[in-house]
């Protein structure tokens, strides 16, 4: 069955609208649009620290970086709509919804992040840009009854905003979750995610249900696309995950469930075996031109394995999704520095401050800053020998010795202690641009 279209659920939100402001004089008009300007020159920071206070406040909505990331954009385009109407005086009712929010809503609904989280995001910024409003109109130099004007004209554009946007997005959640349990409903995701929380029946339901045997080695897997949903879609992660089963020597009954359109979740079984892939051949079944990548747990044994492989393959996917981080097509949660560093990317600012104090001014984003980040890093990897770095990396030891002398003779990095300089350098290599201090 066809749910509505993007015509019928604006057609609806439209006829709901519980209000249309009324019309304003030009004098409260021009303020406004003065107001607007303002929120114009800040809309970026005003979007920014939304999102972050969203994510903070509301359960689910802080889940993974992409998720945060498509938050921002929908806090973002909603702003500045806001802004728009109010400077140039546009009816509501003849906006179109910014395809950020529309999609934010669908990927919640795939998430099964309840909609109220959702409904209250939206209540929630416009309460914060009406105190934003109040404190930039508090700062003109109006009298008292044009300040009342406009504060209440602001008010009612904003609610009645709020209100059409939350309806159509609300409408939009309600059908894709609709559309999406029934698409589930042969892939186990409810028994699996059941497991996963713990509010689960025995293994032996779950085995009955999913024909999976928890009573096995396992490793987990996160799939996803990196390009549009619609350009890959679950069938090709599907194949992906069970094309990296055979490279690993699973066995054929891999399970697999999709958790949003561009993202699967996957189990390896290797039976009585305990697997010991080798990554390099994984990563090469990994077409990572066509926009997928892949993150792994260990190998885990049992149901207590089966859920902890994917507790490992998530944080290996939380590392992997920060946004402008090294593209790789496959990532481990036991390669060297991930399980460390999937903890400190879950508050990349202070992360990122802190590799700032620690590296100074090798945090800098230059080619000469790298070189000498790599080259310490390879140093303090081969017990700080200038010999076995010079033959990791194909340089004349003297080579070495000047790039290590000079990283090292940084009155910042003088006395640091090395465990904290080799994170450091880890989190950069790992982090990419999202840690580093950029030019200018």
């Amino acid at each position: 069955m066809t749910g509505p279209s993007h015509k019928d659920r604006d057609a609806v939100a439209r006829r709901r609208l519980a209000r249309v402001p009324a019309a304003a004089d030009p004098e409260v008009l021009a303020v406004v649009a003065e107001l607007a300007r303002r929120l114009d020159a800040r809309s970026t920071e005003i979007a920014r620290e939304m999102s972050v206070m969203m994510a903070h406040e509301i359960d689910q909505l802080d889940n993974d970086a992409n998720l945060i990331e498509m938050l921002e954009a929908s806090v973002q385009g909603n702003v500045t709509t806001i802004i728009h109407v109010l400077a140039n005086d546009i009816p509501i009712d003849h906006l179109q919804p910014t395809t950020a929010a529309v999609e934010y809503a669908l990927r919640l609904a795939q998430r099964d992040v309840p909609s109220n989280s959702l409904v209250r995001a939206y209540h929630m910024g416009q309460g914060d840009l009406m105190r934003i409003c109040h404190d930039e109109v508090s700062a003109l130099d109006i009298p008292a009854r044009l300040t009342l004007a406009v504060l209440k004209h602001t008010s009612d554009v904003v609610y009645s905003y709020i209100d059409w946007i939350t309806l159509y997005v609300f409408d939009a959640y309600e059908q894709e979750r609709s559309r999406w349990i029934n698409a589930q409903g042969n892939l186990h995701s409810a028994a699996i995610h059941a497991l996963l929380s713990g509010t689960g029946s025995d293994a032996g339901s779950f085995e009955s249900e999913t024909g999976y045997r928890l009573d096995q080695n396992h490793i987990a897997v996160v799939a996803w696309s990196t390009w549009d949903a619609d350009a890959l879609g679950f069938n090709a992660l599907d194949r992906l995950v069970r094309d990296l089963g055979a490279a690993a020597g699973a066995d054929k009954s891999v399970i697999v469930t999709a958790i949003d359109r561009r993202t699967v979740w996957a189990w390896l079984p290797f039976g009585r075996r305990v697997p010991a892939p080798d990554l390099q051949v994984l990563s090469a079944s990994v077409p990572l031109d066509g926009g997928t990548r892949v993150a792994i747990g260990l190998p885990g044994n049992g149901m207590s394995g089966f859920k902890r492989s994917h507790e490992q393959a998530r944080a290996a996917y939380s590392v992997a999704t920060v946004p402008d981080t090294p593209g790789r097509p496959l990532v481990s949660f036991g390669d060297r520095g991930i399980a460390v560093v999937s903890l400190l990317s879950d508050n990349l600012d202070a992360t990122k401050s802190w590799v700032w104090e620690v590296l100074g001014p090798l945090a800098a984003d230059t080619p000469g800053a790298a070189s000498l980040r790599t080259t310490l890093s390879v140093y303090f990897a081969n017990g700080e020998s200038h010999l076995h770095t010079a033959n990791q990396m194909n340089l004349h030891r003297n080579t070495v010795k000047y790039r290590i002398n000079k990283a090292l003779g940084d009155p910042v990095i003088v006395g640091r202690d090395k465990l904290d300089l080799a994170l450091a350098l880890q989190v950069c290599e790992l982090l990419g641009r999202s840690v580093l201090r950029p030019l200018g």
